[in-house]
């Protein structure tokens, strides 16, 4: 009953998804092949598919559906693409870009949730590179990326992770203050120019790192 429940749920979840504007059927079909409740905390198994972000460990959330669904699409990701996720977080958002035939790089700054989502990416049988450390700086020994995806809040766009991207290459990066920011989608044209377009406002954790806001003391 509970299976048939969350399946229900899920489906649902889907059709809300492009009835909000979502029109990437590839997006949409990798969201509906992955138990979403398998990434929340236990106590929202019930909740895994309303369309909020919910609460996980070291006071992150799993970003909101429509977020995740948004950000992805963007990235007009294509089979064999190499894309480096800054903030694994759950592991839900490289879940999804592995199920779009993407190589998935994620990197994570608080070890118990990289252990966690590796974890639970090993237990759905998700190919994903998992690292620990500071997202901010990128991860040099696999670029350049066809795309970057980061899910926390900037203060500024790190030009670390600007020069991993390859010539063509996407970056999608919340930007702002640490209580709203907008969100921007970067494509790199060649070795020193980048075209930026400014997008939706959203509100993600901070993006902490040696190129992103500081540790609060």
């Amino acid at each position: 009953m509970k299976k048939t429940f969350l399946n229900e749920q899920r489906a649902n979840l889907i059709e809300n998804l492009r009835e909000r504007g979502i029109t990437n059927e590839s997006v949409l079909s990798a969201m509906a092949s992955l138990p979403r409740e398998k990434f929340v905390h236990p106590a929202f198994t019930q909740r895994a598919y309303e369309d909020s972000a919910l609460p996980i460990a070291q006071q992150q959330t799993i970003s909101q559906p429509y977020t995740v669904a948004y950000m992805t699409s963007l990235l007009q990701v294509k089979p064999n693409d190499k894309i480096l996720e800054i903030g694994t977080g759950s592991g839900y958002q490289a879940a999804v870009l592995a199920k779009l035939g993407a190589k998935v790089y994620s990197i994570e700054r608080e070890f118990e949730l990289h252990r966690q989502a590796t974890k639970t990416l090993q237990e759905l049988g998700i190919n994903v590179q998992t690292r620990y450390g500071d997202g901010t700086i990128g991860w040099r020994e696999h670029a350049p990326y066809d795309g970057i995806i980061v899910t926390a809040g900037a203060p500024d766009i790190p030009k670390t992770l600007l020069m991993q991207l390859s010539i063509g290459g996407k970056i999608v990066i919340p930007s702002g203050n640490r209580n709203s920011q907008s969100l921007y989608l970067i494509t790199r044209q060649n070795e020193s120019d980048f075209d930026s377009v400014q997008l939706q406002e959203f509100k993600f954790v901070p993006l902490i790192g040696r190129e992103g806001w500081q540790e609060a003391k």
